[in-house]
């Protein structure tokens, strides 16, 4: 396996730019996973790095090596595609020797490697079976088993769950993953699904029309969001996104929404902005019958051991994440507090987050993107 950098990378289709210098690398052994919306640029991004596509510039390294000019085939890299693309005339063995018999390699050894992947993947007794009468979940073990053969430097996966069941997809996000950790693979994974993501990835890029909006870890994507459009895509429910009055110095701690003066984390950047956004989890949400921001509850949404109620504002409906417990009735007047050790604060004209006090204790300082 190799580590994999990816160096100003562009991509232009005419007037239209796909990609926009994306910088990163994925380490050695790493579950990296570009996330984002239909034409946001990662499956070109990924395509570019398997040699499907050349770029317009940049460059791209596999191991040390560069291989941005390089052919598909020379890369060195297994790719497993949506459509699992298996050879239906061909039994599961045939399909997962395929890439090992047009390489030369020895029957001895195809036949001990194609038992030995099938062996990992649970399909050692499929081996015989025609392909065609395979469930999603067994056929894209398969391709897996296809890419898996070859031992190659590292592992490109475009939308590979996309084509299953709900059921099946989560069970295979557990299954994809543990299998990485078996592998200890270098893998790119690419998928419009956040739940995947936060679910298998050690790192996720955020794409947005063809740029990296945020660079990290699930947890910090999910709890210090870099730009407004992470906040809103990442969650479910989003981070509530709410209109805050600016200017606001450096080392404020309280900012003004609908006339509600709200505690937030010290601000260590100050914004001249007279148009600031608060991001608040609907977790941080807290019904109040005393002081806070005035609402009127619109509806609730049972999860089992919590709900989502959303409250109805001046400034826009609000969801709380809240025990299933909690009385919350449709129509009622409540009073909304947030608390403030984990609210974020944005400028809306840059769609930038404010480094805050809550901001610099995940990163160490440095800042995200």
């Amino acid at each position: 396996m190799a580590e994999i950098r990816v160096e100003n990378l562009h991509k232009s289709f005419g007037d239209f730019v796909a990609v926009k210098d994306s910088t990163f690398t994925v380490e050695n052994g790493e579950f990296f996973v570009m996330l984002g919306p239909s034409g946001c640029g990662k499956t070109t991004t990924l395509r570019m790095i398997a040699g499907l596509e050349l770029p317009t510039s940049g460059a791209i390294r596999l191991g040390g090596e560069t291989v941005t000019q390089l052919r598909a085939s020379a890369r060195d890299i297994a790719f497993v595609f949506q459509l699992f693309a298996l050879y239906p005339h061909m039994n599961v063995r045939q399909n997962i020797a395929y890439p090992l018999k047009n390489q030369g390699v020895p029957k001895a050894e195809i036949k001990a490697r194609v038992e030995e992947a099938a062996r990992t993947l649970r399909i050692a007794d499929l081996l015989d079976r025609s392909v065609s009468g395979l469930s999603g979940g067994d056929r894209q073990r398969v391709a897996l088993g296809r890419a898996i053969v070859r031992d190659p430097k590292a592992f490109l996966m475009d939308e590979p769950l996309g084509a299953l069941d709900t059921e099946l997809r989560e069970a295979m996000i557990t299954e994809l993953r543990a299998l990485h950790d078996r592998l200890g693979a270098t893998t790119i994974y690419v998928t419009h699904d956040q739940l995947e993501a936060m679910a298998m990835a050690d790192k996720i890029a955020v794409m947005n029309r063809g740029l990296i909006e945020q660079f990290d870890t699930p947890h910090e994507i999910y709890g210090r969001p870099a730009t407004l459009f992470v906040a809103d895509f990442i969650g479910s429910p989003p981070m509530n996104l709410l209109p805050a009055a600016g200017p606001a110095a450096a080392g404020a701690t309280r900012l003004v929404v609908d006339g509600v003066s709200v505690a937030i984390p010290a601000l260590l950047d100050g914004s001249a902005s007279r148009d600031l956004v608060l991001g608040v989890r609907p977790e941080q949400v807290v019904l109040s019958d005393g002081e806070g921001l005035a609402g009127e509850v619109f509806g609730s949404e049972y999860l089992g051991t919590t709900q989502i109620v959303t409250v109805t504002t001046r400034v826009g409906k609000v969801r709380a994440r809240l025990p299933a417990s909690a009385r919350a009735t449709v129509g009622e007047a409540v009073r909304l507090t947030f608390r403030p050790e984990r609210l974020s604060v944005f400028d809306r004209a840059s769609g930038r987050a404010l480094r805050t006090a809550w901001t610099v204790a995940g990163t160490g300082g440095r800042r995200h993107g």
